[in-house]
Order: structure tokens, then C-alpha cells, then sequence
């Protein structure tokens, strides 16, 4: 209960530091909403005062009567005007508080490390960044447009009563805690059946978005009726705890209005007995009744408030708990591009890493590569290949030990500046919504129509681009599904060919392309690759015989390397791999 409350504290900080940028706007509406509450409270007593003068003395004054509507009419266009601007500020300062959410949790996304998005569903993210922000939202919006106007009208309600008749605001006033006992009642059983609801409701999205990516997968291995079977028990828990929310929740409002009918009974009954005895007024005791409908409407009105801030404030602690993730520590040291002393451009030192603490992977691996070097990393799916590439890249840091670029531990390197010494081909092939040119020129805005032309012909893509309806123009849904995995493939090797920084890594970059295309971009690679250091991951061992150094790795370690002719000389585990494909 305590971790609980304190969440609703750090929730409710944060939520007040965003509305906080836009104070202008809040207390805009709390002036608007003054003004219209106090408006629409003069309105009765002005109507009872022309109910009096129609009554009272057994003669009208129609000129009192004409200067009072006159007043009335005034009021109403007055209350009118203030409600109309008093919505627009509402709806502006809740949307840029959203606006301002969204923004800052795009922005963290792209802070966070590689590994939060290994471990946490994309559906989930993707549902907090949209629905639920836009949930928070609209229980903002709906909390500025009733809360403001609900607390006012019931103070000023209070004031103008207070004004006709004492004894009888007294009774409104006992009856008024059982409304709030109540909604308080309610609203602390609610509260959880929202947040249950809203993670269930990212669990949701989570599993439809995985099925949407691998239907290809789903219909090829039979797998429709048990994944149906699974969205029908996510779905059946989020039917149950909506509608438990939608039951505790819609019993605010009957239960409110029973409340306040109790109000207004009382105070008919009170009134009637007051005006017989000539306390009050006709007109008095037909703007008290007004009053009370005026006093106990707001608290249906918060009471709502509160149901729908339920929802919202469940829907802002999942959005902050995304924004509290811990961000990458990045350096913000600028190391000269020049070597230092020493005759390697890679050195990894003594290294030792591991996904999860209890299962070690990469134990003291050290390697020292010197420019312009080929290094190839063979051997078993799961022996750490991609994973020494995942720490040269900095998407992991090591647990143990270090790697230097230039002589520069990478740690003490910012991420942007590593990477800007490094491009990479990655077996997964990436491509955006856009025309082909932008895909290419993804990572070089500035790159003129001929350069982009000539690296897709270096990557020899250019003759299946020029087949494109518009050529470089043609513009690709999300992820390329026009185009064959080789065809994506060529796409993003040319991304690569037009910007070659210093070194370059091929994670089995050609693990989609045909034999004789793969001959022809090996070619390539060999053209780009002369001066530079390179580091290539192969299943394939027939494309890297040609590399300086091979790293032949086993359950997170080296245990061969050399050369292609040194290793097959030593008939070990590299000659057993590259026989077993041939």
C-alpha cells in the first residue's frame, strides 16, 4: 500500500511539472471559470427578483421588470462567451500536456539502451506512447472543464445561499459528506481495476503487434488456432477488469444523484416552511432551489472527474514509469580522430560479458586489430559473434575489461562519435516509409543524386532499382515488403557504400543474396574495404578466406585464429567447419 501511494505521489509531481509549463493557460481557466460560475449564480437571484416584482405589492413595475431582463440577458451572453473561451483553454493546455508527454517519451526511446527494447515488449511501448498518453489527455481536459467549474460553483453556491438564508445552506452543507464519501469509496476501488486494465490493454497491443509481424510464420506452422486461443484469454482478462472499472465507476453517478436528491428535498422542504413563516421571499425560494440543483450538480460532475482521472492517472503511471527508465550514460569527451601511440586501431583488453549475470558468455577475450585489417568472426549459432559486435558498437557495455579505438577506451567516447568511425551491414535489413533515394541516403542527407546512382551500383542494386515503377523514386511501405529480402538487402549495402567511415562491419551481410549476386558484392566489399579496417561475420567460410585474421569463436571464447591456410593446417574445429560445407 505504501510503494502504491508513493507511486501516486511521484505520478501527480510529474503530471503538475508538465501542466506547470503551461500556467499561462491554467490560470487563464481559472479566472474564465470564475467568471462564468459567478455569472450563472447572479442569473437566479436576478429571476427571483423579477418572480418578486411579478408577485409581490399586487402591482408590477414592467420598467424594473425590463431593466432586470435586460441584466439577465446580458449575464447570459456574457457566461455564454466566457464558457466558449474558457473550452479552448481547456482543450489547449490538456493537449500540450499531452503534446509535451508524447514528445519527451519519443525523445527517451531513442535514449535508452538496446537491451531495455530486447526485454520489454514493442506492443507495450507502442501502447503507452499512444493510448495512454492520449487517455491522460482527455482525463486532463475533462478535469480542467469539470473540476475548475465544480469546485467554484459549489464555494460560490455556498456564499450566495449563505446570503438568503443561514438554517437552510446549514442543511445542505450535513447533507453534502455523504457525496464525497462516496465518490471516495468508490474511487479507490476503481483505481486498480484501470491500471490493471490499461497494462492489460499494452499486453493487447504487445500480442497483436507480434502477430502482425510473423503472420507469414503463424499460417506456414498451423499456428492460428492456439494463437487464438492466447488473444482470447488476453482478451477475456481485459473484458473483465473493464468492466469491473465500468461497474465501479458508473456507480458514482446513481449514487451521487441520490445524494443530491436528498439535498434538494431538504431543501424544498426547509424552504417551504421558511416561506410560510415569511423568512424568505417566493423569489428567495426559487433562486434556493436553483441553488441547490446548481450545488449538487458539480458533484455528479467530480464525480465523474474523479472515475475518468482514475483511468488516466493509472494510464500517466505507466507513461512516467517509461520516462524513469535509466537512459544510456553517454561521455561527453570529443577524442581527436588521430591514432594515439601504438600500432592498432582496435584493441580489446581482457573482456568479459554477459546478457544475464548467471549465464556468462564472453570471458576474457582480448584481440588487437591493426588498420586496415580484414578480421572474420566464425563459428556455432549462440558463441558470442554478434555479440563482440554488439560491444564494439557500444549497443552493450562490457562487464569486465575494455576496448579501445584509436587507442581510446570506448566507454569514455560518446556513442555518436563512436559510430561515426564505424558502418555496419546488418543481417536484418532495415528500411523506412519513403522513396528508395531516402533509404539509401539515410545516414547521408547530403548526398548528391550521382553519389547516391553510384552506390547502388557499387552494391549492384541499380538494375532492380531502375525496374522500380519510379525508379529511386518509388516510394517503399514499412520495412520494403515490396521488395524480396536480397533486393532490401542490396538497398541497405548501398546505404553503407555511400558513406565508408573508417571502419566497417558485415554481420553476415550477404545471408540473402544469391550465390552469383553475392560474388559480385563480395567484389565490392573487397573495393570498399582496402585501406579500412573491417570486421566481418560469416556462416559462410568460403567468403572469408581472404581475411587477415580469423576469430574462431566457441561458447564465448577464441580458441582458434589465424589465417585461412594457418587454421586448416592446425585440422582443428575451423577445418571441421569448413569442411562440413563443402
Amino acid at each position: 500500500m505504501k510503494a502504491v501511494q508513493k507511486n501516486n505521489k511521484h505520478t501527480t509531481k510529474i503530471l503538475f511539472f508538465y501542466i506547470k509549463k503551461h500556467l499561462s493557460l491554467v490560470v487563464l481557466s481559472l479566472v474564465l471559470a470564475a467568471l462564468w460560475v459567478f455569472l450563472t449564480l447572479y442569473i437566479p437571484v436576478l429571476t427571483g427578483e423579477v418572480i418578486d416584482l411579478c408577485f409581490e405589492g399586487g402591482k408590477t413595475d414592467f420598467t424594473e421588470v425590463t431593466a432586470a431582463l435586460i441584466k439577465i440577458g446580458v449575464c447570459v451572453a456574457m457566461a455564454a462567451v466566457s464558457q466558449w473561451i474558457l473550452s479552448v483553454s481547456n482543450n489547449r493546455t490538456a493537449y500540450r500536456v499531452g503534446l509535451d508527454i508524447r514528445n519527451d517519451a519519443f525523445r527517451k526511446m531513442n535514449r535508452l539502451p538496446v537491451s531495455y527494447f530486447d526485454s520489454h515488449p514493442h506492443g507495450d511501448i507502442l501502447s503507452r506512447i499512444t493510448n495512454d498518453i492520449e487517455q491522460v489527455s482527455d482525463g486532463l481536459l475533462m478535469g480542467f472543464t469539470n473540476l475548475f467549474t465544480g469546485v467554484l460553483t459549489i464555494i460560490m453556491t455556498l456564499v450566495f445561499m449563505l446570503r438568503l438564508n443561514v438554517l437552510i445552506t446549514v442543511v445542505v452543507v450535513i447533507v453534502t459528506p455523504l457525496s464525497l464519501f462516496v465518490s471516495a469509496f468508490i474511487a479507490k476501488r476503481s483505481y486498480s481495476m484501470f491500471r490493471k486494465q490499461s497494462g492489460t490493454r499494452g499486453e493487447q497491443t504487445a500480442f497483436i503487434n507480434e502477430n502482425i509481424e510473423n503472420q507469414k510464420a503463424i499460417n506456414a506452422y498451423g499456428m492460428a488456432d492456439r494463437i487464438r486461443e492466447k488473444f482470447d484469454e488476453i482478451n477475456g482478462r481485459m473484458a473483465k477488469y473493464s468492466l469491473r472499472a465500468i461497474f465501479y465507476s458508473s456507480l458514482v453517478n446513481p449514487c451521487t444523484r441520490f445524494v443530491n436528491s436528498l439535498v434538494y428535498a431538504g431543501v424544498g422542504v426547509f424552504g417551504a416552511l421558511a416561506a410560510v413563516n415569511g423568512g424568505i421571499s417566493i423569489g428567495q425560494l426559487s433562486a434556493f432551489l436553483a441553488y441547490a440543483g446548481k450545488y449538487t450538480k458539480p458533484f455528479n460532475e467530480i464525480s465523474g472527474v474523479i472515475t475518468e482521472f482514475q483511468n488516466a492517472f493509472a494510464c500517466a503511471a505507466r507513461v512516467f514509469e517509461f520516462l524513469d527508465e535509466k537512459e544510456l550514460e553517454d561521455s561527453i569527451k570529443v577524442y581527436a580522430e588521430e591514432k594515439k601511440d601504438g600500432e592498432y586501431i582496435v584493441e580489446i583488453d581482457n573482456v568479459s560479458f554477459s546478457y544475464v549475470p548467471e549465464k556468462p558468455l564472453i570471458r576474457g577475450f582480448n584481440l588487437k586489430v591493426r588498420e586496415g585489417q580484414k578480421i572474420a568472426i566464425v563459428g556455432p549459432t549462440g558463441c558470442g559473434k554478434t555479440t563482440l559486435i554488439n560491444l564494439l558498437m557500444r549497443f552493450y557495455d562490457v562487464n569486465e575489461g575494455k576496448i579501445l579505438l584509436k587507442g581510446n577506451d570506448i566507454r569514455e567516447m560518446s556513442r555518436e562519435q563512436l559510430r561515426q568511425n564505424i558502418a555496419m551491414v546488418l543481417q536484418d535489413t532495415w528500411l523506412r516509409h519513403g522513396t528508395v533515394r531516402e533509404n539509401i541516403a539515410l545516414n547521408s542527407p547530403d548526398a548528391t543524386e550521382a553519389d547516391i546512382e553510384e552506390a547502388a551500383r557499387k552494391a549492384h542494386a541499380l538494375s532492380f532499382i531502375k525496374r522500380l515503377p519510379a525508379g529511386f523514386d518509388t516510394v517503399l511501405s514499412e520495412n520494403g515488403d515490396e521488395l524480396s529480402q536480397g533486393q532490401k538487402q542490396l538497398i541497405c549495402i548501398a546505404r553503407v557504400m555511400l558513406k565508408t567511415p573508417p571502419i566497417l562491419i558485415l554481420d553476415e551481410a550477404t545471408s540473402s543474396i544469391d550465390t552469383r549476386t553475392e560474388i559480385k558484392i563480395q567484389k565490392a566489399f573487397n573495393t570498399m574495404m582496402e585501406g579500412r579496417t573491417s570486421f566481418v561475420v560469416a556462416h559462410r567460410l568460403s567468403t572469408i578466406r581472404t581475411a587477415d585474421v580469423i576469430l574462431v569463436m566457441k561458447s564465448g571464447n577464441v580458441i582458434e585464429m589465424g589465417n585461412h591456410d594457418e587454421l586448416m593446417a592446425k585440422k582443428g574445429f575451423y577445418s571441421e567447419l569448413y569442411y562440413s560445407q563443402f
